[in-house]
């Protein structure tokens, strides 16, 4: 088998395990220090039992960035859980986004992919450091993963700095 093959191989087996484990997900949380108080956190993650340990590894050595993180489970899962996360935002602009824009995803996670590489550029480009840009990442987190209104959203202060909706 030729090294270009091989290459494919992986690369395909890598989108059909994120497609079925990862997770393209984007929080905001409090952070006093930041400029609007709130911090835009994007991570890459695929999480597994202590027995797929390699495929996590094998992530972490394609792309040549991230963290694997161990979970000490002590419920009803036999098994620790490990983290395989990117979280640089150069390194998900650099690699992963540009990874899943040449392989796409094949299932519904592609949705929300797009909209994380949309506010992984957002995040590159410094809109985050202005209200009426972290008021747009906070909407397109609420259409990812999760359907509950962002707690920045319904904080006190970026209600009463939202600018005023044109209708």
């Amino acid at each position: 088998m030729n090294d270009q093959q091989e290459r494919s191989e992986i690369e395909n087996w890598i989108v059909g395990f994120t497609d079925g484990e990862g997770c393209f997900s984007v929080s905001i949380f409090r952070n006093k220090t930041s400029k609007f108080g709130w911090q835009v956190f994007p991570e890459f993650v695929i999480t597994q039992g202590q027995k797929s340990l390699p495929a996590l590894k094998l992530f972490q050595s394609y792309f040549g960035s991230g963290n694997i993180f161990v979970n000490k489970r002590y419920d009803n899962h036999h098994e620790y859980l490990y983290r395989y996360c990117v979280r640089s935002v150069q390194d998900l602009y650099l690699k992963i986004v540009p990874f899943f824009r040449k392989h796409s995803l094949r299932t519904a996670k592609q949705k929300d992919f797009e909209l994380f590489a949309e506010i992984v550029q957002m995040l590159i480009k410094r809109k985050h450091l202005t209200s009426n840009g972290m008021q747009t990442i906070a909407k397109k987190i609420q259409k990812m993963n999760r359907k509950k209104t962002s707690q920045f959203l319904k904080s006190s202060e970026t209600i009463r700095h939202a600018p005023a909706e044109a209708g």
